[in-house]
This record gives C-alpha cells, sequence and structure tokens, in this order.
C-alpha cells in the first residue's frame, strides 16, 4: 500500500484557505500522477490515502478509490477528484447542497470570463458549493484541459469538483443550470439558413441529452447565436423538461439598452447613472429587428419619453444603437464581446434567483404559450418577466403598446416564425423550408 503524507497549514479568510507546506513521501510520484493534465483515465492502484493536519479542527482528506472508468465516460479533474470531509470547519457550515452547472463552449471566449464568476461565488452566493461539468469538441479537449487548470490553480472552495468531456449524455448527467454557449460562427459566404441548421443540429442533439440525463427542472439558457430558435429546437427535443425552463439570452442587449438610453441624458443631466434606468425590456429576437422599448421604460422612476424629449432620436438612433452595438464593438475590438456576454448570463441567472425590484423586471427570451400580449405562440420571444428569486418567472402584464411599437414587434415576430420554419426538421413539425425575410445578421456571427 502506498501512502502520502500531506501537512498542510492553513491561513482563513472570509473566502478561501491558503496552502503554506506540502510534504509527501516516497510514494510522490504516484500521488502526482492523480494530479494529472488529462481527463482520460488511466488504471492505477489507490488505496492511498492523505492526511491534513489544520491550525484548530482535525479534517480529514481522502483520495478515492478509482476502478477504471467505463470506456467514454468523463473524469473528475486533477484537485477536485478529491473528497474532503469539512463538516469540522465553521466556513462550511452555512453552505447549501451542491450545485451542478453544466457549460457547453467551455473552452470558448465566453467561457474564460465566465467560469471564474461561477467559481467564486459571485453568482450563486458565498454559501453556494457548486460542481462544473463542461463540455467541448475533439478539437477543444486540450484547450478545455487548461481551463480546468486555471480552474485549480485559482484556489476557489466554493468549486467541489469539475469534469471534463465531450459528450453531453455524460457531462449534462444531473445538471440543474445548462448554459449552453457553444454554437458554430458564421462563415465567409455562409447564408443564415445554413447557420441554423448547421447550430440547430447541436442544440438539437443537447436538447436530447439534457431530457435523457439532466435535472428534470434543470434551467437551460442558451447562448449560441441564433439564440432564440436554437433555444426553441433545444426545447422541442426535451420534451421532459418544463418549455418555460429554457432561456434565450437577451440580457446583454437590455444592459446594452439601459446603456444608450442615458447616452443622450448624461449629456444633459449630471448625475444620473444606469442604474436609474428600469423597466426596460426587449422585445423578440436576438438580432437587428430586436426592440428596445423606450415606451415602458423609465428614468429616475420617469417615463423614458417624459425625460428624453426628442422622440425621434429614440425612435431612430437610439433603437439602431442598440440592435447594432455587437457589430460596431467587433470592428472596433476585433473580436465579438466575450466578456459583456459573460457578465449578461451572470445577469439572467441572478435574475431568476434573486426576487425582482418592486416595480421592475427584466428581459429573457422565453416560450410564448399563454403570453398576455398576442405574440403569436409556440416561439421563443424576448418579453419583459419578473422573478420571486425561486429559478421560475412570470410575464409582466402591466404593460403598454403604442403603434410604433406593436409594428416593431410585429417584424421581428414575423422574422422569428421564418426561422421556425426553416429549422421544422429539428423540431419535429415536418419538412423544413426557408423563406427568410432579410438577412438580419447578428452580432457575433461572423
Amino acid at each position: 500500500m502506498a501512502l502520502a503524507e500531506l501537512s498542510t497549514s492553513y491561513t482563513k479568510t472570509a473566502t478561501r484557505y491558503h496552502f503554506s507546506q506540502l510534504s509527501l513521501s516516497s510514494a510522490s510520484s504516484r500521488f502526482s500522477d492523480h494530479f494529472r493534465r488529462s481527463f482520460r483515465p488511466t488504471p492505477r492502484t489507490r488505496n492511498a490515502t492523505i492526511s491534513c493536519s489544520v491550525t484548530s479542527d482535525q479534517v480529514q482528506a481522502r483520495i478515492p478509490v478509482e476502478a477504471e472508468s467505463p470506456k467514454g465516460k468523463t473524469e473528475c479533474y486533477g484537485v477536485f477528484c478529491l473528497t474532503y470531509d469539512l463538516k469540522a470547519e465553521e466556513e462550511t457550515k452555512s453552505w447549501e447542497k451542491l450545485v451542478n452547472i453544466a457549460v457547453s463552449g467551455a473552452a470558448g471566449m465566453i467561457s474564460n470570463h465566465l467560469l471564474f464568476k461561477l467559481a467564486s461565488g459571485e453568482v450563486f452566493g458565498p454559501n453556494q458549493p457548486i460542481a462544473l461539468k463542461l463540455l467541448g469538441s475533439e478539437r477543444s479537449i486540450q484547450a478545455l484541459e487548461g481551463v480546468a487548470m486555471e480552474l485549480e490553480d485559482s484556489l476557489f472552495p466554493l468549486l467541489r469538483e469539475v469534469r471534463i468531456g465531450i459528450n453531453p449524455y455524460e457531462v449534462f448527467q444531473d445538471a440543474e443550470w445548462a448554459l449552453l454557449i457553444g454554437a458554430k460562427p458564421r462563415g465567409p459566404g455562409m447564408e443564415r439558413a445554413g447557420l441554423l441548421d448547421i447550430n440547430g443540429q447541436i442544440f438539437a442533439e443537447q436538447g436530447k441529452a439534457l431530457n435523457a440525463v439532466a435535472s428534470h427542472n434543470v434551467k437551460v439558457i442558451v447562448v449560441g447565436n441564433p439564440c432564440n430558435t436554437n433555444a426553441l429546437i433545444c426545447m422541442k427535443n426535451a420534451p421532459n423538461i418544463p418549455a418555460k425552463n429554457f432561456h434565450a439570452l437577451t440580457r446583454l442587449d437590455e444592459n446594452r439598452a439601459k446603456c444608450q438610453q442615458l447616452f443622450l441624458q448624461l449629456a444633459l443631466k449630471a448625475g444620473v447613472f444606469y442604474d436609474q434606468v428600469s423597466n426596460m425590456t426587449i422585445w423578440g429576437n436576438h438580432s437587428t429587428t430586436q426592440v428596445p422599448d423606450f415606451l415602458n421604460a423609465r428614468i429616475s422612476g420617469l417615463p423614458v419619453k417624459e425625460v428624453i424629449k426628442d422622440h425621434k432620436w429614440l425612435e431612430e438612433e437610439f433603437t439602431e444603437m442598440v440592435q447594432k452595438r455587437g457589430g460596431v464593438l467587433i470592428q472596433k475590438w476585433g473580436r465579438s464581446s466575450a466578456a459583456s456576454t459573460a457578465v449578461s448570463i451572470v445577469d439572467a441567472i441572478k435574475s431568476l434567483i434573486t426576487p425582482t425590484p418592486e416595480g421592475d423586471w427584466f428581459s429573457s427570451g422565453v416560450y410564448t404559450n399563454g403570453n398576455p400580449y398576442g405574440i403569436v405562440e409556440d416561439i421563443v420571444f424576448s418579453m419583459p418577466c419578473r422573478s420571486k428569486g425561486d429559478g421560475d418567472y412570470e410575464l409582466v402584464k402591466d404593460v403598454i403598446f403604442d403603434d410604433y411599437l406593436l409594428k416593431r414587434i410585429r417584424k421581428t415576430e414575423a422574422e422569428l416564425l421564418a426561422e421556425k420554419r426553416c429549422v421544422a426538421h429539428l423540431t419535429g413539425e415536418g419538412i423544413a423550408y426557408c423563406d427568410l425575410p432579410e438577412d438580419t445578421m447578428l452580432p457575433g456571427e461572423m
């Protein structure tokens, strides 16, 4: 039996442990092999134990006995294969039950910003331990290992488990949140219909995997574009999961609208900042037909149209700035808006797990069945939502419409219906045909 002694001194802080000393016995080669940098299991003898000494209480950590994993199974990664008995630690007494979070496209730039926010406790709170299940592809698996290494090196106490893999049926096992970021970008010469088909196949397969192995109440946020129709495809392929649990990310559009709405106001009146904008809605598709709603929005509690008297600016310049913001950013920056997208995913999750402030609401692309606005049913459409903080939401009823807003809503509705017809073969609704009214390229598609 190989033994490895781990003598560890902890300096306690509010959020993490600092390891100050590591000593191994002659079996160190076997122990270090446990912290391998590969997700593929290799057979080995596993009877080693580790003992930890701490300043006050005794904590025992053991390397779990590992039989050789069945072919194709995902493996826990590196240090996350350790299981710790931390019952004696004051810091963990208030911890909630572990939450399983699956992330696709986990080796991409958006995930590179998002994963560390999740692991730090910024999203679910300082008492919520999490497990990250990271989905990549054959091409990205080495990069995914690098992501797991960085997560190791960041010493997040709340991050209790990391698994990486390329099979959604394994990675999505027991997932309670699924953040579907990975999607193919549109290459030169590719038609929008082609992008819908290629990415639609990805999300159809992921929907089937979620349906088979995830928690039946899993909350799904689709980020990969075209996100509204991808969310519809995913939902249609997961009949055992409530349709209400699927979201298309339009929160970045809402955040951009709040920023641009103050563009004019800040020039006129000092001391007003983003947090003074409320009741902001993005209606419809995450495309250049999206409708930023300045009719119902408020600045410092007052209707926007009372604060900003230049209504032509609102209808033309403001609306276009929000719709095309992502494309302008790409021109300036040379890359898509990965960091702000990650922030908007955080905002979208927080809006579902935190009660919505009284009188306010948030935007999310959700299933239209039963909506009170007269929007056609059976599509995923961005609408105003409120939450009690339980992960669920309800649609806001106290909104107003005028002819301008309704006309814009009908245009984005028509586009989503055309996209739906284009992917009918992926939603079980017959033969697909594409009659997209125009090419409304999404920011970041190219």
